[in-house]
């Protein structure tokens, strides 16, 4: 009993670590960046968005490198659904959120998308260095297409993306010791974090007598996605949807390219039959509600908020 609430106390510690360690990498990478002249919108958009998800990155890798795929694999299937169904549902409860047509046409479908192509990819029940590579691939061509369709974004969502950037790292684009000190310090936290999350979540499973993939799936899922619920929900208290939107599906398509594709390249993975058709298409149903939520007045109201929240409750209660 004194080391299941010892193991309890590492993992809520580590969860800690985490959330503080992507606050401090975020920041100072995002301060690093505006200093070399990067738009604040290509920040805001790759940047913020897989620097939130730096935390599921990092439990992933190691959980791979420790032969737990089904607690990498979880980790980031349970965050995605975390990220749709409990971020974007609380976010859209606090105030509606506007949408541009970026998000809608461009994003939205480029999540279901990467999500639909897991399916083919996993069917042989592993995910090795050849699918991790090709994932890999298509994040790199997500990237190039990000910076280059900048130019055409509206200039409103400039400004938005140039207010919350100012807000979150401060006037002045001068390069400062101090920024490259919170990247180091933020790595360093995150790795620690990351290995003490992976130490106790192997061990609360095998006492509890749980699957490993419920562990990622729920308490692991929801602990690394507190930087992306921060981060979405400072954003719409500043009346920044597109931003609030736009960390969260970018996340949720970084998660899949490049969080599950540096993990199979570092350690290929098998996934059991059950995710394909429970864990990934319970992702799916939401990554799909979420598209039409999306084109409808170009807006998420708080009613459409509540769906999300109660179909998130509603799988995760039949997933676990």
């Amino acid at each position: 009993m004194t080391e299941l609430v010892l193991q309890s106390l590492i993992l809520a510690g580590g969860i800690g670590v985490l959330y503080f360690g992507a606050e401090w990498l975020v920041r100072g990478s995002a301060r690093l960046s505006a200093s070399l002249g990067v738009s604040p919108m290509v920040v805001g958009l790759t940047v913020v968005s897989f620097g939130t998800s730096s935390p599921e990155l990092v439990v992933a890798v190691v959980a791979a490198l420790k032969g737990s795929a089904d607690l990498a694999v979880g980790n980031i299937l349970g965050s995605n659904m975390a990220n749709l169904g409990l971020i974007l549902g609380l976010t859209a409860l606090i105030r509606p959120l506007d949408v541009a047509a970026r998000v809608v046409w461009r994003e939205a479908p480029l999540m279901i998308l990467v999500t639909v192509a897991l399916f083919p990819l996993a069917w042989d029940e592993v995910i090795g260095r050849v699918e991790g590579t090709l994932l890999l691939v298509g994040l790199a061509g997500y990237l190039i297409f990000v910076f280059r369709a900048v130019e055409d974004e509206a200039p409103e969502v400039l400004t938005e993306y140039e207010g919350f950037l100012e807000a979150e790292t401060g006037p002045g684009p001068s390069l400062r010791l101090a920024d490259l000190g919170l990247v180091t310090l933020g790595c360093a936290a995150l790795v620690a974090g990351g290995y003490a999350i992976v130490e106790s979540a192997v061990f609360l499973a095998g006492y509890l007598g749980v699957p490993e993939v419920v562990m990622g799936l729920s308490v692991v899922a929801v602990g690394t996605s507190l930087p992306e619920l921060a981060t979405s929900v400072v954003a719409a208290f500043r009346n920044e949807a597109d931003i609030a939107v736009g960390n969260i599906v970018g996340s949720n398509i970084f998660n899949v390219l490049g969080i599950l594709g540096t993990s199979a390249v570092v350690a290929p993975m098998a996934v059991t039959g059950s995710m394909l058709t429970r864990e990934l298409v319970a992702v799916l149903i939401l990554s799909v509600m979420v598209f039409p939520m999306l084109r409808t007045g170009w807006r998420v109201q708080r009613w459409e908020g509540a769906l999300l929240l109660g179909t998130y409750v509603v799988l995760g209660v039949w997933l676990l």
